[in-house]
């Protein structure tokens, strides 16, 4: 029997009876999981059992004893011909993927790297690496220049005001605005009196130490 080499990478995608009763199997790349489906294998003894039943249902005595027969047939007969399958799609299997000598995964023609003997994860392609650095770099350089301006233009702002970020009146975001955009709330945020100069708490109506009307 042939030596198994994929024990991991593959989906069992076969029937155990009925009348589409068969073998087939898919065989995936350990790196990009791009798959490979043999082609089905009708396994006979589950299609003939599923047949025989159906009579049996229509027919019973003799025809129900053969069916069950058949099942008892195919069920015997089910694992060594699910071995012999997965064996002869095991090795079409290899024709389609390569095995890295250095990582042993099994990889699609599209991961390997054929001048180097090696997958593309272990030996990756010069000219895409210098693609992907060349553009990792103007991503760099661009998102430096962009703090830069970033840094220029907050120079220009008030930091120094307050902003009142949720309306006292209805609760709205305002998102630093002046004037609240669901209920048009005046928003300034006073922090000192006008008659007395001293300290007021955003949203507060009268100064806490002479009564004066805020806002």
């Amino acid at each position: 029997m042939s030596e198994i080499k994929f024990s991991k990478n593959f989906s069992d995608h076969s029937v155990h009876s009925g009348t589409d009763a068969g073998f087939q199997f898919e065989f995936y790349c350990e790196r990009c999981n791009d798959g490979w489906r043999s082609e089905f294998s009708p396994f006979r003894g589950g299609q003939a059992s599923s047949w025989l039943g159906k009579a049996a249902g229509f027919f019973g005595g003799i025809v129900g004893e053969a069916s069950s027969a058949a099942e008892g047939l195919a069920q015997a007969g089910y694992g060594k011909a699910h071995d012999g399958a997965f064996v002869a799609a095991n090795e079409e299997a290899k024709s389609h993927f390569h095995r890295c000598a250095r990582c042993m995964k099994f990889v699609c023609d599209v991961c390997w790297n054929n001048d180097k003997g090696l997958c593309r994860e272990c030996a990756p392609d010069a000219g895409v690496e210098i693609e992907a650095a060349r553009a990792q770099g103007e991503m760099s350089k661009a998102a430096e220049r962009a703090t830069a301006e970033g840094e220029r233009r907050g120079e220009k702002l008030d930091v120094t005001r307050e902003r009142q970020l949720v309306c006292p009146q209805c609760h709205a975001e305002t998102h630093g605005a002046k004037f609240c955009p669901e209920c048009g709330s005046n928003l300034a945020v006073q922090t000192q009196c006008p008659q007395c100069s001293a300290e007021v708490s955003p949203g507060a109506k009268f100064c806490p130490e002479c009564g004066g009307k805020v806002r």
